[in-house]
């Protein structure tokens, strides 16, 4: 068993990147962190990284929309894969295939052969992928299992996954269960915390993620600490908020502490 890595998803303080970049990166690594995940980087990737740098972070995870049909094609996916690489990062993860997409075989089976393909691709750039789940890909059931089981089924050995627990939670799932089901592919998790609601995105109906109730790791109901433990091959443990209604700085700090009380550095 090994103990992963603390990280934070640059998503959790998107409203103050936009303010100022170079403050909010100064912040992130004063509370002691030295890894984040990325998003919406390929066409800033060096920008980015210079960042990143100036304060002695990594971004070793990140996120990408590449699962899409418009963003399958050859020369999309290089572009992406080599600002991933840019930027340094080692795993990059689909962060969301629409909620209509789970609910069929056939476009379970062909959302995995594109990861299958993009995991090829990737390797080409010396890099692996994966995907990143929300709610909606737990809650049909197809050939006896629930979707997103039939989906990793599906992959090959070499693309991995990134779980939320929160959103597992919300799908529906024993989390912990779960990740057991999973094993060694699972490589990394968001760590986040709240209540456990019903799945919104298949409703139809807008969402709205303040309503979701997250709160700092630990201060929730979702089981953490359980879900770490069953993670034993997880590389990174990222602490994200999707909203949180106090000062984000203070979500995190507070995310930094409880992975800190777990012995994860």
């Amino acid at each position: 068993m090994s103990t992963p890595q603390m990280s934070v998803q640059l998503y959790s303080v998107r409203h103050a990147l936009q303010a100022d970049q170079n403050a909010t990166l100064g912040h992130l690594a004063a509370l002691g962190l030295t890894n984040v995940e990325a998003f919406d980087f390929v066409h800033r990737a060096g920008e980015l990284a210079d960042a990143l740098a100036r304060h002695g972070l990594s971004a070793p995870t990140a996120h990408a929309g590449f699962l899409s049909p418009d963003g399958a094609s050859a020369a999309s996916l290089d572009e992406t894969f080599r600002a991933a690489r840019r930027l340094g990062v080692e795993i990059l993860f689909d962060p969301f295939v629409p909620a209509a997409r789970w609910a069929d075989e056939k476009e379970i089976a062909r959302t995995a052969a594109l990861l299958n393909d993009a995991a090829e691709r990737a390797a080409d750039h010396g890099l692996r992928v994966g995907y990143h789940n929300h709610s909606q890909e737990f809650v049909h059931t197809v050939a006896g299992v629930n979707a997103f089981d039939f989906f990793a089924d599906r992959l090959n050995p070499e693309v991995v996954l990134e779980i939320d627990l929160f959103w597992a939670s919300a799908g529906g799932n024993d989390v912990v269960a779960l990740l057991n089901r999973l094993g060694s592919r699972v490589r990394a998790l968001h760590v986040k915390d709240g209540p456990v609601i019903a799945d919104p995105f298949t409703s139809g109906a807008p969402f709205d993620p303040a309503d979701t109730g997250q709160v700092a790791p630990g201060r929730g109901q979702i089981r953490l600490d359980d879900s770490l433990a069953a993670a034993p091959h997880a590389d990174y443990a990222v602490i994200e908020f999707d909203h949180y209604a106090g000062d984000i700085f203070e979500g995190v700090a507070a995310g930094v502490a409880y992975l800190n009380q777990k012995g994860i550095a």
